[in-house]
């Protein structure tokens, strides 16, 4: 068993890595016992009832199979918008992900006002090199019409074997006519960590999802800055959907000391189950910012929520994506596979980040020049039939948060602010004592 995390009326966007799943799940097999005559029998009744009706009269003949997941996918739908049903193909594509290498197009897909919407190309794939942009509406999908079509139905027409291609119609803003783009799909390998120095000795790692390799690689990333001697460290947590509970756990032990409170769920029963640091080879201690921003979610708020409440690093941005809850994706009987929401996780004070996310320590909001595109910012509590927090109210007649399409590092005011701060830091350090 292995540990994953992973609108408003008239805006419903998930923001989706093309064939990277951003909520975290836990997964393991559970003992499924059958509804008994005092739980649900008068319901199980009228389904048995419609599913007969189907089959005996619908105009075509159709497959009870066919039938049986197209209820059981209502019927997760009906739920948050976490939970929902896998088909054994697109179990074994969730399976997938969490090595961070697939076959596809790479592109950031959700849904917006009810059309198949890219959110951004990953750079230097096949999509990006093909010119879509963010902002460009997915109209068709090898010629199907993708009204209606739900994202694990977009991503699965999309992602196949290296090699091959797919046609897909986009409408663009400006456009009077719709335009084909052929694509071949190749290999789409999602690196977890980038790395660089910065000026003055100040470090900076990326993560972009939280993989099975993840730690590993932060810590030869860590490895290879401190060979050049760097005094503090920026942990870039933007735009990271999550991934791997697992994975956050290992990633904030390399900051904190072993035996440390990371992270616990809780379910409905109130049964609690902790995670706490580990022992790391790694165990940085310097001076260190996070950067989170609307973007950041589920196992990227796990980590910045630990490192916060054990006043371990600056956190600095905009208020995070606010999933607080817990997927945990059951296998059956031929293949196909629930993912269902179990669980609420809470940081280590205790605070559950359900709708509200992380509230950084430092705000900065990213600058909006005039005529500049912009998206609206999306967040857990934009999304239909979010959970509620519970203990706070959700202010989901709040207005848009418009935030630019694309940044440009020299116009990164986040990373700016964070680079100055960390060199005040080292100047009032290095500053003498007062006699």
């Amino acid at each position: 068993m292995f540990q994953r995390f992973n609108n408003r009326r008239t805006l419903i966007t998930i923001l989706l890595i093309f064939l990277i799943a951003s909520t975290g799940f836990i997964i393991g097999r559970w003992t499924i016992s059958i509804v008994g005559a005092e739980e649900g029998y008068e319901e199980l009744k009228i389904f048995s009832e419609a599913l007969s009706i189907v089959k005996k009269n619908y105009v075509e003949e159709v497959k009870p199979k066919e039938i049986i997941y197209g209820a059981i996918k209502g019927m997760l739908s009906s739920l948050d918008p976490h939970s929902a049903f896998m088909t054994p193909e697109q179990y074994k594509e969730m399976q997938v992900d969490t090595k961070g290498e697939f076959g596809g197009l790479g592109i950031q897909i959700g849904i917006k006002e009810g059309m198949l919407t890219v959110i951004a190309p990953i750079e230097d794939t096949p999509a990006y090199r093909a010119g879509i942009k963010a902002g460009d509406k997915i109209i068709k999908i090898n010629n199907e019409f993708t009204k209606d079509m739900n994202l694990h139905d977009a991503v699965s027409k999309m992602r196949g074997a290296p090699s091959t291609s797919v046609k897909i119609t986009i409408l663009r803003e400006g456009w009077k006519e719709t335009k084909d783009f052929t694509i071949v799909r190749e290999i789409i390998k999602i690196k977890s960590i980038k790395f660089k120095e910065l000026e003055e000795g100040i470090g900076y790692i990326k993560i972009n999802q939280f993989q099975e390799q993840t730690s590993s690689d932060l810590s030869n990333a860590i490895e290879e800055l401190m060979k050049k001697n760097i005094t503090s460290l920026v942990l870039d947590l933007r735009n990271n959907p999550g991934g791997l509970l697992n994975s956050a756990v290992d990633v904030s032990s390399q900051f904190l000391t072993a035996g440390k409170l990371v992270v616990y769920i809780k379910d409905r029963k109130g049964d609690k189950v902790e995670y706490k640091s580990g022992k790391h080879k790694t165990n940085f201690n310097l001076p260190m910012i996070v950067l989170v921003n609307q973007g950041s979610a589920s196992a990227s708020e796990i980590v910045a929520g630990a490192l916060k409440d054990w006043n371990r690093a600056v956190i600095l941005g905009t208020q995070t994506f606010g999933k607080g809850s817990v997927q945990s994706v059951v296998p059956l009987g031929d293949g196909s596979a629930l993912r269902l929401t179990t669980a609420r996780y809470y940081t280590p004070k205790g605070i559950s980040i359900q709708t509200t996310g992380i509230t950084p320590d430092i705000i900065v909001k990213p600058e909006v020049k005039e005529g500049e595109k912009t998206r609206p910012a999306i967040r857990e509590k934009d999304l239909e039939k979010h959970l509620k927090n519970g203990d706070i109210e959700d202010k989901t007649d709040e207005p848009d948060e418009m935030i630019p399409v694309e940044i440009d590092e020299k116009n990164d005011i986040q990373l700016q602010r964070a680079i100055d701060i960390l060199k005040t830091w080292k100047i009032f350090k290095e500053l003498p004592k007062a006699s």
